[in-house]
């Protein structure tokens, strides 16, 4: 047990470090109001292999070590924990869906051990998972787009429409693209979601 949890530990950090990596490529747009943010793929695929808790805790670190490596926009000591640890944590709620795609692969591997197909319900599973890291992380980026950021919406526009259409894009953009890429690597590895420590 203890082997496990400190396996676990170790593949949430190894996890936050690929993410703050995959945030410096050139696709970062550096723009708080649009990005597509890449580190939430490997992080999507930790917290539905090892669950809620692990993937938030590895998106927290993932978001700390943007602030230690001074990637983080900073209004404010509050702002900065909300747009990076806290929303970035939220990166990993879609682990709450984890219980549930460990059920859908061992279904789909009880039923055809040889092959590697996995059902509709599986891909189902981890399209809502995406959808849920992606809105869950927004909701946080909408508030902080309110409250921090609002003197910077064009002169008349309302703010809490100014920070829904802005984050909102991303809110969308990210949430396909976690769908997408998430659906593909769980048709091709599913073994990537379900490791041999969770096979029992």
């Amino acid at each position: 047990m203890r082997n496990t949890k400190l396996l676990i530990a170790l593949e949430g950090v190894i996890i936050a470090a690929i993410a703050v990596v995959l945030s410096f490529l050139p696709i970062q747009t550096g723009n708080a109001y649009f990005d597509l943010s890449l580190g939430l793929i490997p992080l999507g695929v930790y917290a539905l292999r090892r669950g809620v808790l692990p993937g938030m805790a590895a998106g927290f670190l993932w978001g700390l070590l943007l602030i230690l490596l001074g990637k983080a926009w900073i209004l404010s000591p509050i702002q900065v924990i909300i747009e990076y640890p806290v929303a970035f944590a939220f990166g990993g709620f879609g682990g709450i869906w984890a219980g549930k795609l460990r059920r859908h692969l061992l279904a789909d591997k009880a039923k055809d051990p040889v092959r590697t197909a996995v059902s509709g319900a599986a891909i189902r599973t981890v399209v809502f998972a995406g959808v849920t890291a992606a809105v869950t992380r927004w909701i946080f980026h909408f508030i902080a787009g309110v409250v921090f950021w609002g003197d910077t919406a064009p002169e008349g526009m309302n703010v809490y429409l100014f920070s829904f259409i802005g984050n909102g894009g991303s809110a969308l953009a990210n949430a396909v693209m976690l769908a997408v890429v998430l659906s593909i690597l769980i048709s091709k590895a599913r073994t990537l979601f379900l490791p041999k420590d969770r096979l029992a």
